[in-house]
Parts: C-alpha cells; structure tokens; sequence
C-alpha cells in the first residue's frame, strides 16, 4: 500500500525533502541548544570533593538540566528523520 502511495515521484521528492529539512532545522536547534549550555565542571571539581548541597539536589528542575533533556529528545526527533529518509531511498524496498 505504501509503494503505492510513493509511486507518485512527486509524493516521493516531497517527503524526501521533508525529512531532509526536518533534520537540518533539527540540527541547527541542537546546535544551539548545545552552545547555551554550560559546562558540567566548574574547573577545578577534580581537586575537591563534591559536597551535598542544596543547589546539587535540587539540580533536577534547573534550566541545565531543562536544556539537556532538551537537547536529548531533539536528537531523538533528528535521528527518526534520517531514518524516515533512509527507508524511502531503498531501492526496491518500497517502489
């Protein structure tokens, strides 16, 4: 039923497209949502010790952590895009 649907090579260039913008506009985002973050060390961690603190266990509702999730579920969104346009440039599979 899907091989019918692309027989169309328009419906094909179109989706094809698609997915390729959907990937490079997810790119782009990770990109910068990566350039926002900050480190995970503050420079010199290796010569003390990591102290309990408020601000460590309350770390989970932080912006840091809202970008990294961020930044995860982006990726995620990228990859089924590069693997949405994998699977249409089978050959032979689909067509």
């Amino acid at each position: 039923m899907l091989a019918n649907l692309l027989a169309s090579y328009g419906l094909y260039q179109g989706l094809s497209i698609g997915f390729i913008v959907g990937a490079v506009i997810c790119a782009i985002f990770v990109i910068i949502v990566v350039l926002i973050q900050p480190g995970n060390s503050n420079g010199i961690s290796a010569l003390g010790s990591n102290a309990e603190t408020f601000y460590n266990k309350d770390k989970g509702k932080t912006l840091e952590s809202k970008l990294k999730k961020l930044t995860y579920v982006s990726l995620a969104i990228m990859a089924l895009f590069m693997i949405g346009f994998f699977v249409i440039q089978l050959p032979g599979v689909l067509l």
